[in-house]
């Protein structure tokens, strides 16, 4: 368990890891088309623009229900 745990990095690493280029591209694309550039930071983690991300999806599906 533990080279697992070595091998790819445990929870912290995952948690405190920053977002990658793709995330960031794609959270700033959908904070402009949502009309909420706030959302998008340069300095947020993987797990904060995954959040962010979903969140802004879903506000954006919504919107288009109407």
């Amino acid at each position: 368990m533990q080279a697992a745990a070595m091998k790819y990095g445990g929870v912290r690493a995952r948690v405190e890891a920053q977002m990658t280029r793709a995330q960031a591209l794609r959270l700033k694309s959908l904070a402009e088309e949502a009309y909420q550039p706030a959302q998008f930071a340069r300095d947020l983690t993987s797990e904060e623009a995954e959040r962010r991300i979903g969140a802004l999806k879903a506000e954006i599906a919504l919107a288009e229900s109407f």
